[in-house]
């Protein structure tokens, strides 16, 4: 069943909005890159940046594996990283896209993740820039209904994001990348390197799996827990939902998406990148560039979204 025009369309439009929550609601173009090529996308100008050092001393015994057999394994670690339960993190997130740079203190409670704008363009808050953001989270300590809306519309990101992870298997070729070149980040693992293209055989079942058709790349995979570590993808033709009335992605963007293990066997997005044009409902282009990076991830009891407010409003501003 093809996804409503109405909710396509209003979710490419919601892309320029303030990226607040970006580990729950990933924007929607980037919800499409957020496994292995999911959490979009996508020029045939854009070179790999990860180390081009050969790895020669890695076990044949891994590359005589299917490729497509490390992204079935693979699949399956990332649907547990995306639905994640009962494993709870606080961590700083700085993002720089077309609404300026702010850093933020990020809290994922049991309802839903919270966030307090900490810097704007590399500077504390202004007084009133403080107090603004202090109401904003008070009068959602106010009103439950409207948190829980915003949660809600977050899980329907979460689910185009499952579905599309699904479909990675099949709707990709993969083909183990010449001299299996590392990223160089991580020396005591053995990455395994897979490059991607679309399928010609694959049939998009929804209108945002058409997406998928025109992405080419690499990933990096730690052998041992068959993990993404590293994802590059690049808009290599241009893509049309909706025969192109929704939307069109142009060719030539790219986007970049690190993972690390932030304990317990939490593994979560450390940087996404992203540099993609869209044309939406046929009038207006939107040039997305977007830099995420997260950092400082500590784990956190279960609590309720509430006290996660509160945890933030009691947690003295960063001076510099």
């Amino acid at each position: 069943m093809k996804n409503n025009p109405r909710t396509l369309s209003s979710r490419c439009h919601s892309r320029t909005a303030v990226f607040s929550l970006p580990m729950n609601s990933l924007p929607f173009l980037g919800l499409l890159f957020v496994f292995f090529c999911p959490r979009l996308l996508f020029a045939a100008t854009f070179h790999i940046q990860a180390s081009t050092n050969p790895n020669t001393s890695i076990p044949q015994s891994l590359l005589a594996i299917p490729p497509r057999s490390w992204v079935v394994d693979t699949t399956a670690k990332e649907l547990e990283a995306l639905n994640y339960r009962d494993n709870y993190l606080r961590y700083r997130m700085h993002v720089v896209n077309a609404k300026g740079d702010q850093v933020r203190d990020v809290i994922e409670s049991r309802d839903g993740t919270v966030a307090r704008l900490l810097l704007r363009d590399g500077k504390p808050l202004t007084e009133q820039q403080d107090t603004d953001e202090r109401e904003r989270l008070t009068d959602m300590l106010k009103d439950p209904d409207a948190f829980a809306k915003h949660v809600k519309n977050s899980q329907s990101g979460k689910k185009v994001a499952d579905q599309l992870i699904r479909l990675m298997p099949d709707a990709m070729i993969y083909t183990y990348a010449p001299g299996q070149p590392q990223t160089g980040k991580h020396p005591d693992t053995t990455e395994v390197v897979i490059d991607y293209e679309p399928n010609p055989k694959f049939h998009p079942p929804t209108t945002t799996a058409e997406a998928l058709t025109g992405l080419r790349g690499r990933a990096w995979i730690d052998s041992k827990t068959k993990v993404t570590l590293r994802v590059e993808g690049q808009i290599f033709r241009g893509v049309n939902f909706g025969w192109g009335m929704l939307a069109h992605i142009y060719p030539g963007g790219h986007l970049v998406l690190d993972q690390a293990d932030a304990g317990n066997g939490r593994w979560i997005f450390t940087r996404f990148t992203e540099r993609i044009s869209v044309r939406a409902l046929m009038v207006k282009t939107l040039n997305i560039q977007s830099d995420v990076e997260a950092w400082g991830f500590q784990p956190v009891p279960s609590m309720s979204y509430q006290d996660a407010i509160r945890q933030l409003l009691n947690t003295p501003l960063p001076v510099h």
